[in-house]
């Protein structure tokens, strides 16, 4: 398919949102996460995406369990510690097989990863991180999450501006952020400015509020949304921290809730919620043009003989080897 975003012929592109549940064990969950992407491109998906930190873990045991902030505290130190083992290298063994398989199955990957920095500056640092991996194999877009939410802060440091782009890819132009980064309005405008035409939304679970943020961003930035999100049940959260909340009766602590919307903002799949799945639909990016002509915050709707926007500082420090 042709990758201009001003093409005036009609294309299609098959996305895939893999929905499922969390394993607290890292080689179960990679080993899953392979089986998965798999039979999403057994389905014919042409992007396949998976939500917030899905490799590294979401540490849902911040907002579930008591006492995660006190000093020197035995089961949250455990608990830290279990996520920085869990954290996975940019580039690194998980990485690198991610790219093979993208390769060997011609399909693009949106995925979260809780990246551990290995060497250099920043040595130890855990990040909340997008990576966007071509269908040739091409680790092509690495993103930091600006600033950890509120009790993320906790474990992961604040990104940067080096991942606020979109890259063409052989299922079109495609960016994305990451979670409460859609409640940012300049960093919505940065991504706007980079004309996507698919844009992931990764979140632990895609709540109210999620999908009025995911619906808001499709409708304002003229784009195709995926809204991903995961399952994770309350066996998984580590041991030794009592819960704060009381546990649903299923014991789910994230509901998933993925969605794909449309450039109008309406659904073109419905959220799934309570439930694993692999969430599939067709794109008309055609769809993108017409609706563009009512609302363009780029072009004719932007006015850039009043406002100015400039993105300051897109390097990254540390070296990746």
């Amino acid at each position: 398919m042709s990758k201009t975003p001003d093409s005036s012929v009609t294309q299609t592109v098959r996305v895939a949102i893999v929905q499922a549940r969390y394993r607290a064990d890292p080689r179960a969950q990679f080993a899953q996460t392979i089986e998965l992407i798999s039979r999403a491109a057994a389905q014919g998906a042409e992007l396949v995406v998976l939500g917030e930190t899905w490799l590294g873990g979401y540490p849902a045991w911040l907002d579930h369990c008591a006492d995660v902030a006190l000093w020197d505290h035995p089961p949250t130190k455990a608990a830290f510690a279990a996520c920085r083992r869990a954290s996975v290298t940019v580039p690194g063994e998980e990485t690198r097989a991610l790219s093979r398989l993208a390769a060997d199955l011609g399909v693009v990957l949106m995925i979260g990863v809780s990246e551990r920095v290995e060497r250099g500056p920043g040595h130890g640092t855990l990040y909340n991180s997008l990576l966007t991996i071509d269908a040739d194999g091409t680790l092509l877009n690495h993103h930091r999450k600006l600033v950890p939410t509120y009790t993320e802060r906790l474990i992961w440091g604040p990104g940067d501006a080096h991942g606020l782009r979109a890259s063409d890819t052989a299922a079109g132009r495609l960016g994305g952020l990451i979670c409460w980064e859609h409640f940012m309005p300049l960093a919505r405008q940065a991504m706007h400015e980079e004309a996507e035409r698919i844009h992931v939304a990764v979140w632990p679970t895609v709540h109210d509020m999620h999908q009025v943020a995911s619906r808001h961003y499709a409708f304002e930035g003229r784009c195709f949304v995926l809204a991903a999100g995961q399952l994770m049940h309350q066996d998984e959260l580590p041991p030794g921290l009592e819960r704060a909340t009381q546990p649903a009766p299923d014991g789910l602590v994230l509901r998933g809730g993925s969605a794909i919307i449309g450039p109008d903002g309406r659904y073109v799949t419905e959220p799934v919620f309570d439930r694993e799945d692999i969430i599939l639909a067709d794109l008309d990016l055609e769809a993108i043009s017409r609706e563009s002509m009512t609302l363009d915050v780029t072009g004719h709707y932007a006015r850039s003989d009043l406002f100015h926007f400039e993105l300051q500082d897109t390097t990254r420090k540390e070296p990746h080897t």
